[in-house]
């Protein structure tokens, strides 16, 4: 592999979009040849004191780049987060104070440093040309723009139909963070997906303004532990960057399989067929222990992995569970994707005596599969032929369950 595929093969890992992929390719291929490190930017509003992993799916694609040898830009937004992001909300956000503003930059800049380089890390704060700009300045701007664009923004297009109101120093807010990468003369700008129309404003802007248009790469937004919602401290789900170890480490060992996984994929540089030729539990161990190590130091990754599994030893599966079971394809609905509920898998053990007691028992997590709880009294397990599932029914009930997609 050359140089060019091995960078963009790392810069597109976990990408959505890339718009245009043509230019990204270009834009390498001219930064290894000239020996120019491409200027590569992100923008964070410090609207909360604190970060969790969600954000950090930005920032370790800045370490990509960071580690391919590029220029980070670590923008952080102190003069667009006076205005609030008007992305994804139904009415005009509460503005914060200065003083808040500057008090979780300062967090930010604490927490992004146990990923990224500090010493190849270049903070902004993009006050520094908006505190600047003039009345006349800021016209000048607002008329590279129409309205009617604005209003083809999704929020803004629902929030217009809906006769709910729209300030008019929200229409500034992707005039302003598109005008960042103007001053900051990006060659890529990173975003989450809900940011794409931001992140197109910011090309446009550069073309207006005489310069060659950053790429956009957009990043998906990392699911909480609930695997459903996106990763939010209002709903609960979320995993900060300075919970305790063993805080941080419980609610990684909570999340499940096909999380894990895409955590893998979002979170680290690991290779990822290594990684699913693993057993499920062991991977998810070395996932907590890596990412608490990350954040608090090598030592307290090794002691949060070692307090878990100290605290769930004499729990452990036994060497002779209360029953064996196989499955076979008679026990599932659909032969080309077998699955089963967990309320029939609970059932089939003879563990329980009904279904009623099976979907009591999920419901009061009462039920654990390979050592993660089920709690979903709908949910489905999805199953692969030759594997083994450890079933815990109650306290002290044990099933080894195998499948088999066998003809009998």
């Amino acid at each position: 592999m050359n140089e060019l595929s091995r960078q963009l093969e790392l810069i597109l890992r976990g990408s959505v979009e890339v718009i245009q992929r043509t230019e990204l390719e270009a834009k390498v291929a001219r930064s290894l040849k000239e020996r120019r490190p491409l200027r590569v930017k992100a923008g964070f509003d410090p609207t909360a004191p604190d970060l969790h992993l969600g954000h950090t799916v930005l920032i370790h694609k800045l370490k990509h780049f960071q580690d391919l040898g590029h220029q980070v830009l670590f923008l952080i937004g102190d003069f667009t987060g006076l205005i609030g992001d008007p992305t994804g909300v139904s009415e005009t956000r509460k503005a914060l104070t200065k003083e808040q503003v500057l008090e979780n930059a300062g967090t930010y800049q604490r927490q992004i440093f146990k990923i990224l380089d500090p010493a190849k890390t270049s903070i902004v704060f993009n006050s520094e040309w908006m505190g600047r700009m003039t009345a006349e300045g800021l016209i000048q701007l607002a008329a590279h723009y129409r309205v009617a664009r604005m209003l083809e923004r999704d929020d803004f297009h629902k929030r217009y139909q809906e006769q709910k109101p729209i300030s008019v120093h929200e229409f500034l807010y992707p005039l302003v963070q598109g005008y960042d990468s103007v001053a900051l003369k990006a060659d890529v700008e990173l975003g989450g997906t809900d940011q794409k129309f931001n992140l197109l404003v910011g090309r446009e802007l550069q073309r207006d303004y005489g310069q060659e248009p950053q790429i956009v790469l957009t990043m998906p937004l990392l699911e909480g532990t609930d695997g459903v919602k996106k990763m939010s401290k209002s709903l609960g789900n979320y995993i900060a960057l300075e919970d305790t170890p063993a805080d941080m480490f419980g609610k990684l060992m909570s999340i499940s399989d096909p999380l894990m996984w895409r955590y893998y994929e979002l979170l680290t540089t690991e290779d990822l067929a290594q990684i699913r030729a693993r057993h499920p539990m062991e991977a998810k161990l070395a996932l907590g222990e890596q990412i608490v190590a990350r954040y608090h130091g090598a030592e307290a990754g090794r002691q949060a992995r070692e307090s878990f599994q100290l605290k769930f030893r004499e729990r452990e599966f036994p060497d002779e569970p209360d029953v064996r079971l196989t499955l076979t394809l008679a026990d599932v609905k659909d032969p080309a994707a077998p699955a089963i509920s967990f309320t029939d898998l609970i059932a089939k053990t003879g563990l329980v005596s009904s279904k009623g007691e099976a979907r009591r028992l999920l419901a009061q997590s009462g039920v654990e599969l390979d050592e993660r709880k089920l709690t979903d009294i709908n949910g489905m397990l999805a199953l692969q032929s030759g594997r083994q599932y450890r079933l815990r029914v109650g306290k002290r009930k044990f099933a080894l369950i195998e499948f088999t997609s066998s003809p009998a």
